[in-house]
């Protein structure tokens, strides 16, 4: 949502039978959460390693060409960023209030000076400096979740309806009745379960 990020179709995510499907999270701060989080979704995590961070910058909304000098303690502070945004989202879309701990660590992200354009010799864009450490990207991230959970789409936060999938995202349709991560994953699969049903029931009566 934060002015550094372009639009995007969404992250391509993969089904447990390895289908890949487009998930649109709304936002740059709800992409993070695609690379695991607490509890649970400890078995998503992808952010143990410098390539996991790597990949999904090139993958997410981000413009592209972003270099960044990654090492372990750097992996960690993201960890640490991200499992606070899982808590923090988790408890806007089941209107909790947010743990103060969360919020303190978005807010000290975010303190932090942001990634940076800057004008090339040929005079095209790119990112500035040449190689950038990880502190600039966790800003960036962190202000777009300032952004997003002070803004006028605070209200929009979701959980995909299907029973098995916990993706969060803003729903930024006009009408506001978006229900699932994607339509050609959960809503397809709750189509065909529905279809399945009415089957059922006419075929016993």
């Amino acid at each position: 949502m934060g002015g550094t990020a372009t639009e995007s179709p969404g992250l391509e995510l993969r089904t447990r039978e390895g289908r890949p499907y487009r998930f649109d999270a709304g936002a740059l701060c709800l992409e993070l959460l695609t690379t695991g989080g607490p509890g649970e979704f400890a078995r998503y995590e992808v952010l143990d390693e410098p390539a996991g961070l790597l990949c999904w910058v090139a993958a997410s909304r981000l413009p592209g060409g972003l270099l960044l000098d990654v090492d372990d303690a750097c992996l960690a502070e993201v960890r640490r960023l991200r499992d606070a945004l899982w808590r923090m989202a988790g408890a806007r879309v089941h209107a909790q209030d947010a743990d103060p701990a969360d919020v303190a660590t978005v807010n000290a992200a975010a303190a932090e000076p942001p990634l940076a354009f800057g004008i090339a010799e040929d005079g095209s864009r790119q990112w500035m400096p040449e190689r950038s450490r990880v502190a600039p990207l966790m800003s960036t991230v962190a202000r777009d979740a300032v952004e997003l959970f002070t803004g006028p789409y605070a209200h929009r936060l979701r959980e995909c309806s299907a029973h098995n999938c916990h993706l969060l995202f803003v729903d930024t349709s006009r009408p506001g009745r978006r229900r699932w991560c994607a339509m050609e994953h959960c809503g397809n699969r709750s189509k065909v379960r529905a279809h399945r049903a009415r089957q059922a029931e006419g075929e016993g009566s």
